[in-house]
């Protein structure tokens, strides 16, 4: 056959497997409607881990690697899974989960890691979506504070650089609530106008999350010159006129193609594995439903005496609530002081972190929640590839 044939018949593969993934990602709304009606949790591990053992030795009959075939239905269970929360989410918030129009508040234009995160997290939410680009995480929070917006996404944390700190200090001061999270793979590139080297680079511009989470690779560089940008899109937008070939952006792969821009270096980041964090905010808390995985987010002062934080979190042990951040930063105007930022994996309407939370309350001389939210970290379910 010829290469063309060839390539036709992949093509009509690729179709029908597509409309296979889209009648099967019908079905799953349909399971999520009927957990809903039955009260049951959105997710039923011990029938994962079956459902991929069966899968796989079902592959492995048709000559397909197991590695391959876990993969690839570990990416369709987690879609499942997203899709039913916010179907049950949807349920839970029926009097303000209706809106024609999503506007949504998010940090540079089009192409930024910020755009691609909140155009992922909004297509399981449908309703028209308007993106409104800002320059700062401030004017995101102003944006939505003041009635512009609907909603706020920031970016909170990454694997590679840590906790982006001037988002918790704006927490401290917001009355916006938390109500989505997202984590988002990253994969950090050098892009140009023009095909190039990188060693031929003499300017680069990048937002200064990204060149610090690709430190370790950019060292060598050591007669570059570094200009910050607001946004990674914002740093396309430098070099996407350029022909010389000695100014490159540091942003994903996904956004460069968007302004035409050649990669020339890519997974650049200090880690192989590397994601961000973002939070969604909204002017009010939303109702979790307990057949979610939850999130709890709230912030603390402790008293200045030797052992106070400590106290604090024995609180977490005793009402044996599972933390999974704790966050630290100054207290503005009260030097040497911190505010302590927590993240526990459970429900508000959980007996035990209502527990918990009124014994803290009593314990500490500030607390405020920042939201109850559904937990987007969809851990895999765990099989053994023989």
């Amino acid at each position: 056959m010829e290469l063309s044939e060839l390539r036709q018949d992949i093509n009509e593969i690729d179709n029908e497997l597509m409309i296979l993934l889209a009648k099967r990602r019908r079905i799953s709304h349909l399971v999520a409607e009927a957990k809903i009606q039955q009260n049951k949790p959105v997710r039923d591990i011990k029938r994962e881990e079956q459902m991929l053992v069966e899968l796989i030795n079902g592959g492995k009959s048709l000559g397909l690697d197991g590695y391959y075939v876990k993969q690839v239905f570990q990416t369709v269970i987690e879609d499942s899974v997203l899709h039913q929360q916010a179907l049950l989410q949807k349920h839970s918030n029926a009097a303000s989960s209706h809106l024609p129009i999503n506007r949504v508040a998010y940090l540079g234009s089009q192409g930024s890691y910020s755009d691609l995160a909140t155009q992922k997290y909004f297509s399981r939410h449908p309703s028209e979506l308007k993106q409104l680009g800002c320059t700062s995480f401030n004017e995101i929070i102003d944006t939505v504070e003041q009635g512009k917006a609907d909603h706020g996404i920031l970016p909170i944390e990454n694997t590679s650089s840590g906790s982006i700190n001037e988002v918790y200090d704006l927490l401290q001061h917001t009355n916006l609530s938390i109500v989505g999270e997202l984590t988002h793979p990253v994969n950090h590139c050098m892009v140009s106008a023009v095909d190039t080297k990188p060693e031929k680079i003499k300017k680069l511009f990048a937002h200064p999350q990204v060149y610090a989470q690709c430190s370790n690779y950019l060292n060598q560089f050591h007669d570059v010159e570094i200009e910050y940008c607001e946004a990674s899109s914002a740093a396309f937008e430098q070099v996407k006129n350029d022909t010389s070939g000695e100014l490159a952006a540091l942003g994903s792969g996904e956004g460069a193609r968007l302004y035409g821009l050649q990669i020339i270096a890519e997974a650049l980041a200090n880690q192989k594995e590397n994601y961000s964090r973002f939070i969604v905010l909204a002017p009010k808390e939303v109702s979790v439903s307990t057949q979610i995985p939850a999130k709890t987010t709230w912030i603390m002062s402790t008293e200045q005496k030797p052992g106070a934080l400590v106290d604090a979190l024995l609180v977490l042990k005793e009402h044996k609530v599972n933390m999974c951040k704790l966050e630290s930063r100054p207290i503005t105007g009260n030097p040497w002081e911190e505010m302590f930022y927590v993240d526990v994996h459970a429900n508000l309407q959980d007996k035990n972190l209502a527990n918990a939370i009124r014994d803290l309350r009593a314990l500490t001389p500030y607390l405020k929640l920042l939201g109850c939210y559904p937990s987007e970290d969809v851990q895999a379910a765990q099989v053994t590839i023989d």
